[in-house]
């Protein structure tokens, strides 16, 4: 015996289909909405300049996602946090698969600290220790390679020299 019902089965399965279809594809518009925008970046170190390509992290939403769940990161890739005014940032690991270098920096453009290779799903705190405007997310061994130490330049739109 072979089945007659039409593709897709019964017209009420395929109003469900149709309808969570429509439900799904209004839940992930914002995700595909909320892609961060991609700017240019470099770091200026006794070894010269290090362009980068960063997502730009400069509202609270975002800047709470972060890298999280991402699985890779390009070498010339990172995220650049920035904050209204200068304060003192504390980030963490949490959700982060990437092991990553984070570059705080000044409003000036300066490095003030490196955290290198942090801890993928870490919860410990990671903190500025001063007011700063900027955090640079970058992958871990990146400061090493570059010799990226504190009172290095960042050249970005986000920083007044």
């Amino acid at each position: 015996m072979t089945d007659k019902r039409p593709l897709g089965g019964s017209p009420n399965r395929r109003a469900v289909l149709g309808l969570l279809a429509l439900v799904l594809a209004a839940l992930l518009a914002p995700l595909a909405a909320a892609a961060l925008e991609a700017e240019p970046l470099s770091l200026v170190t006794e070894t010269g300049e290090h362009k980068f390509t960063v997502e730009i992290a400069d509202q609270p939403d975002n800047r709470a996602k972060g890298l999280m769940f991402r699985r890779s990161l390009g070498d010339d890739a990172g995220m650049l946090f920035v904050y209204e005014t200068p304060q003192r940032i504390s980030m963490w690991m949490r959700n982060t698969y990437i092991p990553l270098d984070m570059v705080f920096i000044t409003a000036d453009g300066r490095v003030h600290r490196v955290e290198r290779g942090t801890e993928p799903f870490s919860e410990e705190v990671i903190d500025s220790g001063e007011p700063v405007l900027a955090v640079l997310e970058v992958k871990a061994g990146t400061a090493d390679r570059l010799k990226l130490k504190p009172g290095d330049k960042v050249l970005h739109r986000a920083f007044k020299p």
